[in-house]
């Protein structure tokens, strides 16, 4: 009789078996041809069809959640929409400064080409463009711009966080907006998701400052729009004449993230005066017309050329998904390949595809000095030990390594041969080149790149530079750390 049991359990157990890996497989083929049917990089189909048949369950949720590059067919149908007016905007700007690019070095000129493909915003002249570099010192320029405003105050961050100085800036606004200055907000869903459940909101509705939470994460939406994709933008123009942007977004260094165990968080902003102004007012008006429910038709009332401030030729470059996907990518690759003698990289988060990665070496191999500073201590642990898996690649090749330990280094920006300079939001990773909204500020002006040129000397001072031959002799279960870790990098 108990034998019979046995066996009859066995049956069943056996049974459900079998039934389980019907269905897992049947789960991945479905699956993995959802994968294969959307043209990606080789190495993000193989990372997830490894995932998806690992693990079916987790990997299957993983994929819905953020598998593919959708915004969702609602948003990506509004800013096709209302890309329309904006493609009408940017045409009669190119109109407007088409011989600027004539004042251009011819170094820069396909780059500038590039970065105005794709309905994107032409070089213009004439731009005073100021770097800063202590955080505390922003914060404050922040507040005296914000009592100085006379009309309008835009601003548009990825993350606004609660204490310290950022909560005086708070203050600052919503004081101007009691004297009349029109403010409006746009923040990140996710990066400032705590700001959003504190007070701040309520008390900036309340004395007038309107608010827009950008790409709402929805719980039983992630189907239709991928989760991942975040405004990363740093966006603050004050009365349509001065602009702000860099790498900063609205926090305190001395408050922000202090349980990360990697320091104050160290960067820098640019503030600049002239025509250019006027494109980083035009990409806030449309992420607020798309991010905002209430706006069905993108109409850009304020935004008007303001007077010639300085001598910088530059150019405002957005980039994301749908909106001009795809164009960061070529516009950095360009970068790299366009440099002839020196070329420096700073960014907190480096996670390059197979492609970024040979252009950095080939670059090397030809000559240029090539130098990537990134932070010794990262608060993505995945992200680091990814990315020095790569280390013995570049180091072989004669890049430069310099691992920053002042703090978590967390400015972006790229100095090529010391007369142009890329500076913004974007990180050397995936998700900056692939998946966010971002901003740069693209400046063809020696003067600015030697600023610029002095602070990447002072990251260096605080750096430790890798040895290839130190760096050969680590522990080989960190190379089996790290080359996992990096299978995972075409996700990241």
């Amino acid at each position: 009789m108990n034998g019979l049991l046995d066996f009859s359990l066995y049956s069943i157990l056996h049974l459900n078996l079998n039934w389980i890996l019907f269905i897992h497989f049947v789960l991945a083929t479905i699956f993995i041809g959802i994968i294969i049917s959307v043209r990606r990089p080789v190495g993000v189909a193989f990372a997830w069809m490894f995932i998806v048949v690992s693990f079916p369950v987790f990997g299957i949720g993983l994929y819905i959640l953020i598998g593919d590059r959708p915004v969702g067919r609602k948003l990506t149908r509004k800013i096709i929409r209302m890309q329309r007016e904006y493609t009408r905007i940017t045409e009669n700007m190119r109109k407007q400064f088409a011989l600027d690019r004539q004042l251009l070095p011819l170094e820069g000129r396909a780059l500038s080409i590039l970065a105005e493909a794709k309905n994107g915003a032409p070089v213009v002249s004439g731009n005073k463009i100021e770097l800063f570099t202590n955080s505390l010192e922003i914060l404050q320029h922040f507040i005296d711009d914000i009592h100085g405003a006379k009309k309008s105050l835009h601003l548009e961050f990825y993350i606004w966080a609660l204490g310290g100085d950022a909560d005086k800036v708070c203050d600052a606004l919503i004081a101007a907006a009691k004297r009349g200055v029109a403010c409006r907000v746009l923040l990140d869903s996710l990066g400032s998701k705590n700001w959003f459940k504190s007070e701040w909101p309520t008390r900036f509705k309340a004395a007038g400052i309107q608010v827009t939470e950008a790409l709402p994460i929805q719980i039983g939406r992630f189907q239709f729009r991928r989760a991942d994709i975040r405004l990363h933008r740093k966006i603050f123009v004050i009365d349509g004449v001065v602009a702000w942007t860099g790498s900063m977004n609205m926090v305190d260094p001395r408050t922000f993230k202090q349980d990360s165990g990697v320091g104050e968080w160290v960067d820098a902003l640019v503030r600049v005066e002239g025509p250019v102004v006027s494109q980083f007012e035009l990409t806030f008006s449309f992420d607020w017309s798309v991010d905002n429910p209430k706006i069905t038709q993108f109409i850009d009332n304020e935004n008007t050329i303001t007077a010639h401030e300085g001598g910088a030729l530059a150019q405002e470059f957005s980039s994301g998904p749908v909106y001009r996907d795809d164009i960061l990518y070529q516009v950095l690759l360009s970068a790299i390949m366009d440099s002839r003698e020196e070329l420096t990289i700073t960014t907190p988060y480096f996670g390059p595809d197979d492609g970024l990665i040979q252009a950095l070496m080939a670059a090397a191999n030809r000559g240029v000095q090539v130098t990537l500073i990134v932070p010794k201590l990262n608060d993505s642990t995945l992200v680091a030990w990814s990315s020095r898996s790569i280390y013995s690649d570049l180091l072989g090749a004669g890049v430069k390594i310099a691992e920053f330990h002042g703090g978590l280094l967390h400015t972006k920006s790229l100095l090529i041969d010391k007369r142009i300079a890329i500076f913004g939001s974007v990180n050397f990773d995936q998700r900056s080149l692939r998946l966010n909204f971002e901003i740069s500020l693209i400046v063809y002006n020696k003067d600015f790149c030697s600023k610029l040129q002095v602070l990447i000397d002072s990251y260096i001072k605080q750096s430790d530079m890798v040895n290839l031959a130190k760096w050969e002799k680590r522990p080989r279960w960190h190379r089996l750390v790290e080359n996992a870790a990096h299978l995972t990098s075409p996700l990241l």
